[in-house]
């Protein structure tokens, strides 16, 4: 018979050497983080997307299911992600041609 006991949770990276979001947008309880990354010496962007919930125990957590109704605003963030990152690789374009 399998055990019912939790398992410890891993030890979490430190704070000081996780990699943060160049910018988050929020509407309500839903977010998209926009991510940079370089490869090859060339820089490029990831969006993650979450909604955010309270759970009974009065506790925040991030969940990256959408209901119908977060669907607009995921919608919008999505779009508010596209403009910064073409706004971002405009201006690493400008600097680089300087």
């Amino acid at each position: 018979m399998p055990s019912k006991t939790a398992q410890p949770a891993s030890p979490a990276k430190p704070t000081t050497s996780a990699k943060l979001p160049v910018k988050t947008f929020r509407l309500g309880r839903i977010k998209a983080a926009v991510w940079e990354n370089e490869a090859d010496q060339k820089k490029f962007y990831n969006v993650t997307f979450a909604r955010t919930y309270v759970d009974d125990a009065k506790n925040y957590h991030d969940t990256d299911s959408f209901g119908r109704d977060d669907l607009p605003l995921v919608a919008k963030l999505a779009d508010q992600a596209h403009t910064f990152i073409f706004h971002r690789l405009a201006e690493l374009k400008s600097e680089q041609s300087e």
